[in-house]
């Protein structure tokens, strides 16, 4: 059982009747844990606080107990929430500083402790802001200033601190109001004057007053004052929204006349930062919302397809030229003096600026004319261009900040120091355009024969034929092995087997001529035996040569991997020469001799 403070006991017993408090027994302590479970379990309601609200049966005993000192009558949980009196108090929105001085209570005579100079209260004379008396309010006792307010100590919060408009009174903003509403009926009344001095002088005969009058002139000279329809204040009204005294952009443009125009979009376009997500593509500006150069120059989709191609795209194609021409041609007339707008009066516009440009063409050749009959030389003008007579010629080309090409044509880049597409003997494709069995050919004849003289489709027709063959084995032999140790080789095997011929001939003459006893029956199956066993000789000793041969260099081969394995992969060489045959019968001998079986447990003890 908590503790409790001995007043509360007393209230309680005085509650109950007087009676003792009592302590629980083992079957309250039981009947208190199943009602706990049943809380948990949601059988049972969950506790309630003084103020109505549910108490989670899941809280810890240790938080939902309260302790003896906080007084509490029942299950609650406030003693966890923040207590009332530790929470900040701020000042309230209408509480400031206040300004001026307070009138309602003056002093008459001087208070002791108040500033010698003007007799405030609320300062020193040190502090005090009045200009210095020649006798001050403490020996005068007139004239005794009114004392300063007491100001408040606020205490603002995070909102109050940082707020423009804290403190500032409503009221003075219609000081505001009045001024201007000064000034627009001051405006009135000197265009009121203006339009009657002009009506009685006979430049108006009617105008429209936003009071909804008609000022008209009568024939005998008095004005008379006619109200009119909404319609005709709204057509004067409608001359405003042209922009007609706006000075030239880079000028001085009056701030009552300026226009902003909101670049704005509607929702269900696609916005344009979201066209082509390269960041390498047209430039956003988010300022602007603006676009310049196309999103689709570097897709491979023309500026004409496409539906959206910048705002250059827009600015410089169809009549936009035209109307931009338009609008300075009628700035400038505007200028000197001639009365035009390009939207109030387009036909008008359209007429000036075709005689302006028919007059100064006839200008031009009128004083073109002029030059050449006085000096002469119009046999000159007649010449031929300068790329023909001198050979030579100038290509303009502009280039924007990217590199790219804005006007004129780029000269054509030389992509290799050698010729290129150069065909050579009747040949449609270069030499390298066809490959097979190793070697290297022309496409358009299937010749392996370099600077040979191209024979068409009936070169690939007769490709697969044994003449064809026969002409390819022959120009290989004569054209194809290029390699000079090959042919070294095969001549030194020539020789070799020509030399063991002879030899083989000398000893058969010797044979004959000991055995010339012998029948020629003998003497020929002899003969033909030595011949075929010498025959099988000299080959199976070329084959074991070329095997050995074959070993060495698959050896060396092995040896090369193992070295170029134990290297660093960046100091590898690149073998970009090498060359791609099919493998001879030692070769593919030596490669199973010398191959390396892991799966064989003895392959360690095998050198």
């Amino acid at each position: 059982m908590a503790m409790q403070p001995v007043s509360t006991l007393l209230r309680e017993r005085d509650v109950d009747g007087g009676g003792e408090p009592h302590a629980k027994t083992r079957d309250d302590w039981r009947k208190a844990k199943e009602l706990e479970e049943a809380r948990k379990a949601g059988t049972a309601p969950a506790a309630v606080d003084e103020e109505g609200k549910d108490i989670n049966p899941h809280i810890p005993q240790y938080i939902a107990s309260a302790p003896w000192y906080f007084g509490s009558r029942g299950p609650t949980l406030k003693h966890q929430r923040v207590q009332p009196e530790t929470l900040p108090s701020y000042s309230g929105i209408t509480e400031w500083y206040k300004r001026g001085v307070d009138v309602n209570k003056i002093a008459t005579k001087y208070r002791k402790g108040a500033c010698e100079n003007c007799g405030a209260l609320t300062h020193k004379r040190k502090d005090c802001l009045e200009r210095p008396r020649k006798i001050g309010a403490k020996y005068s006792g007139a004239m005794i200033a009114p004392d300063e307010h007491v100001q408040p100590n606020l205490n603002l919060d995070f909102d109050g601190k940082r707020d423009r408009w804290n403190g500032y009174d409503p009221s003075e903003h219609h000081r505001v109001i009045e001024e201007y509403e000064k000034i627009e009926e001051a405006k009135r009344q000197l265009k009121g004057e203006r339009l009657r001095k002009d009506m009685l002088e006979g430049k108006i005969t009617k105008v429209c007053f936003p009071s909804c009058e008609i000022l008209t002139l009568s024939s005998e000279g008095t004005i008379v004052f006619v109200f009119c329809t909404q319609d005709d204040i709204d057509e004067e009204e409608d001359e405003d929204k042209y922009v007609d005294d706006v000075d030239m952009p880079g000028t001085k443009v009056d701030s009552k006349q300026r226009i902003t125009v909101r670049n704005l979009r509607i929702r269900e376009d696609t916005a344009k930062y979201l066209r082509n997500l390269d960041p390498n593509s047209a430039y956003y500006d988010p300022k602007t919302r603006s676009m310049r150069d196309n999103p689709y120059v570097n897709t491979g989709k023309n500026a004409e397809e496409a539906d959206y191609s910048g705002e250059n795209f827009v600015r410089f194609t169809g009549d936009t030229q035209s109307h931009a021409k338009a609008q300075l041609f009628a700035w400038e007339a505007s200028n000197r003096g001639v009365d035009v707008h390009v939207l109030a009066e387009p036909t008008k516009l359209e007429l000036l600026k075709s005689e302006y440009e028919k007059k100064k063409d006839e200008f031009k050749t009128k004083v073109k004319q002029s030059i050449l009959d006085q000096y002469g030389g119009e046999e000159h003008l007649d010449a031929p261009p300068k790329s023909l007579l001198l050979a030579q010629s100038e290509d303009y080309v502009e280039y924007s900040r990217h590199g790219k090409i804005v006007k004129g044509q780029e000269k054509e880049v030389i992509r290799s120091q050698y010729e290129e597409d150069v065909f050579i003997n009747n040949h449609t494709t270069v030499w390298g355009s066809y490959w097979k069995d190793g070697q290297w050919g022309y496409k358009c004849c299937h010749s392996f024969v370099k600077n040979s003289y191209c024979t068409g489709s009936k070169g690939r027709a007769l490709e697969g034929s044994s003449e064809v063959l026969a002409l390819g084995s022959v120009a290989s032999s004569t054209h194809g092995n290029t390699d000079p140790k090959k042919e070294n080789t095969k001549g030194k095997e020539g020789k070799k087997q020509e030399q063991k011929k002879k030899k083989n001939r000398k000893k058969k003459d010797d044979q004959e001529d000991s055995n010339s006893d012998t029948s020629d029956s003998d003497t020929s199956d002899s003969s033909s035996s030595d011949s075929s066993s010498s025959d099988s000789e000299d080959e199976e000793a070329i084959k074991k040569k070329k095997l050995e041969q074959a070993l060495i260099r698959e050896e060396m081969m092995q040896a090369q991997a193992d070295n170029l394995l134990s290297m660093e992969e960046r100091k590898r060489p690149y073998n970009s020469m090498y060359e791609a045959k099919a493998p001879t019968e030692e070769e593919l001998e030596a490669y199973f001799m010398k191959r390396k079986r892991a799966e064989d447990p003895m392959a360690d003890f095998c050198k």
